[in-house]
């Protein structure tokens, strides 16, 4: 079989990555970075091209994904012309995030192309020194090995002596070339914008409990006082033993229950002479894993029918959001949340009574909230590896789709210019 004179590059993306946060944020986690994947896979195929003189046959990334479920760089990335995407497992471990398998697919793939004659020249972005074996059966089936390494942040080596010893060729992606493509984030990689304060919210909170609510709440924490007592539990470990119960639900923050209370008592004369006055808005209270926004008194008619994206969305605009999600939306949660409300509003009839929504706020109307959740969870936002929601992700989705809401009410309430 004869050889055929072409390049191929091979991609450990946690290496690329990891290190290229290492050198430009100061440590190797790759949220403190971002990255363009179209101007990252262009640089490696121009410099492959440069440095092996032989054209491009295909650049292969590996990388670990929960469950191996394509996260969202990885459909934006396999929809690249000359590009392979190979996925492994990422598990967690001690704290900290480890891929799995990706060394072995990279082996396999390095020994299948050298010994098919696929190449004549095998580009390695890696430093893991349990790809040796398969540089080494390479260099064996006549294959030209150039190994690849970012800058180190500390300007020592940070790859394998005996991957860098038994390379061919070796280069270093310097700063310059990596800025190209990748830059660290600011404000130490928060990348979504804060949803601004809400003063209902706050109103509602600070509002005083009806005697009624108060009474109620008290006897639910003697109730639950005796019953730790005939059977007690070990201490949680952010809570000191002698903690007294809570005067109304977790944290000091009324149960819905109290809120229904609180609400039937604001129509009484008494609640006339309160200095706060208590607004229609809907609480938020602590649940076991974390904060949750309920609504004690259900949803408003007007609110509970509006139509879902799904229902006003055409089998063509399904095809078209389906494209824009996997090229160009990013999979950011503030910015899902974005996406999801600027479809939503601009499909939604005229007749729809969306100003009735803000009253909501923070809340989103139940069918929409779930419609909102499934969507992100395309975007791999809130599947963990512990099976675990991230409260972070879904508070972040939801102020993206609030801040979209405000964005075009503002637009809709501006004055016209003269």
């Amino acid at each position: 079989m004869e050889r055929v004179d072409r390049c191929v590059v091979l991609v450990d993306a946690g290496y690329l990555l990891g290190a290229a946060a290492s050198l430009l944020a100061g440590e190797p986690a790759r949220s403190r970075i971002t990255v363009d994947h179209a101007a990252l896979i262009q640089g490696l195929r121009e410099r492959a091209e440069a440095d092996t003189e032989q054209p491009l046959l295909r650049i292969y990334w590996f990388d670990g994904a929960p469950d191996r479920v394509p996260q969202p760089e990885h459909r934006r990335l396999r929809v690249m012309s000359r590009v392979t995407v190979r996925l492994g497992a990422l598990t967690r471990s001690d704290g900290r995030w480890a891929q799995k398998g990706v060394d072995a697919a990279m082996h396999a793939e390095l020994t299948e192309l050298a010994r098919n004659r696929a190449c004549s020249d095998v580009v390695l972005v890696t430093g893991d020194g349990d790809l040796l074996p398969g540089l080494m059966s390479a260099k064996e089936h006549g294959v030209a090995v150039h190994l690849w390494a970012v800058q180190a942040a500390d300007g020592d080596y940070n790859q394998s002596e005996d991957l860098v010893a038994e390379a061919d060729e070796r280069r270093v992606l310097d700063r310059a070339w990596i800025t190209k493509a990748v830059r660290a984030k600011e404000n130490g990689g928060i990348c979504a914008p804060q949803p601004r304060p809400r003063p209902e919210i706050a109103a509602i909170l600070s509002a005083p409990l009806p005697e009624a609510a108060l009474a109620a709440s008290a006897e639910r924490a003697s109730e639950a006082q005796a019953a730790a007592a005939r059977a007690p539990a070990p201490p949680r470990p952010d809570t000191a033993p002698d903690e007294p119960a809570p005067a109304h639900g977790p944290k000091g923050v009324p149960t819905p229950k109290d809120l229904a209370a609180l609400r039937a008592a604001a129509g009484a004369p008494a609640a006339a002479t309160q200095s706060a006055p208590v607004p229609s808005a809907t609480l938020r209270w602590s649940s076991d894993r974390g904060w949750a926004d309920r609504s004690p008194l259900g949803e408003p008619p007007e609110t509970a029918s509006l139509p879902t994206l799904a229902q006003v969305t055409t089998a063509e605009q399904r095809w078209a959001d389906r494209e824009e999600d996997i090229t160009t939306v990013g999979g950011d949660p503030f910015e899902v949340g974005q996406v999801f409300a600027r479809r939503w509003m601009e499909r939604l009839p005229e007749t729809v009574p969306l100003q009735k929504l803000s009253t909501m706020y923070p809340r989103i109307p139940h069918r929409i909230d779930g419609e909102l959740l499934r969507y992100a969870a395309r975007f791999g936002l809130l599947a963990h590896k512990d099976d675990q929601i991230d409260e972070h992700d879904r508070y972040a989705i939801r102020a993206g789709f609030w801040r979209e809401i405000d964005i075009t009410a503002a637009v809709e309430h501006a004055p016209a210019p003269e």
